[in-house]
């Protein structure tokens, strides 16, 4: 069992949300011998870029046509990336609330994996299909105040709908979220709210959620979609 915890959190240790990840992680390795922990620190990864080069190939790829061969070594950043993401069985991303959404680092990430031809494609009428299938993944996040559904403040919480909508456009949509909140309040709010997630976490790393699909291997994006150079 193959899991890629996504930290997109730039505090390391002091970081609310790894505490509550880590326990997840030592629940789901006590519970299961073959757990296999890759880790990709955001705030700590050089990501390639999404522009010049890049980002031509992107469009290049969405129009359905082969890739410059001039572009290939820029864009091999970019399938590295997407090979090491889809070769996991489940997700685990820590990640806080930013400005009622997602930290920057984690949104570039999103933006360079979630490519056409790898992640998704299209039929010839223009309908996305997702490909990354039989995968799951536990979001584990930490808000300074209260966005729950039903209160006043949930109207503001652009962070699930979002990781919801762009990793259900690929195919993840068994989906859990650990919300931890308020963090922000009063330190007796945070402590309760802490226990809290520590206790459904571990609940979480005992149920189904390791009853996951066998690995795709790092080589393995999907056949037949892979885009391929121009041969010139």
């Amino acid at each position: 069992m193959k899991v890629l915890h996504i930290i997109a959190s730039p505090r390391d240790d002091s970081s609310n949300s790894l505490k509550i990840s880590t326990e997840f992680l030592q629940a789901l390795m006590e519970q299961h011998d073959e757990v296999e922990v890759d880790v990709i620190n955001l705030f700590n990864e050089e990501l390639p870029s999404v522009a010049g080069n890049n980002i031509e190939t992107k469009y290049t790829l969405m129009m359905g046509q082969p890739i410059e061969r001039s572009h290939i070594e820029s864009w091999r950043r970019i399938e590295s990336l997407i090979e090491h993401f889809v070769a996991a069985d489940i997700y685990l991303l820590t990640t806080p609330m930013w400005n009622f959404s997602i930290p920057y680092a984690l949104k570039y990430y999103i933006d360079c994996v979630v490519q056409p031809g790898y992640l998704f494609t299209y039929t010839d009428l223009g309908q996305p299909v997702p490909l990354v299938l039989g995968k799951k993944m536990i979001c584990v996040t930490t808000r300074g105040g209260d966005y729950s559904p039903g209160g006043p403040m949930h109207a503001y919480d652009f962070q699930e709908p979002y990781l919801r909508t762009i990793f259900g456009f690929v195919g993840i949509t068994d989906i859990q979220f650990v919300n931890v909140q308020p963090t922000d309040v009063n330190l007796e709010l945070r402590e309760a709210a802490m226990t809290h997630a520590i206790e459904v976490v571990r609940e979480i790393a005992k149920s189904s959620i390791a009853e996951s699909s066998p690995s795709i291997e790092a080589t393995d994006i999907p056949v037949g979609l892979k885009p391929q150079p121009i041969n010139k």
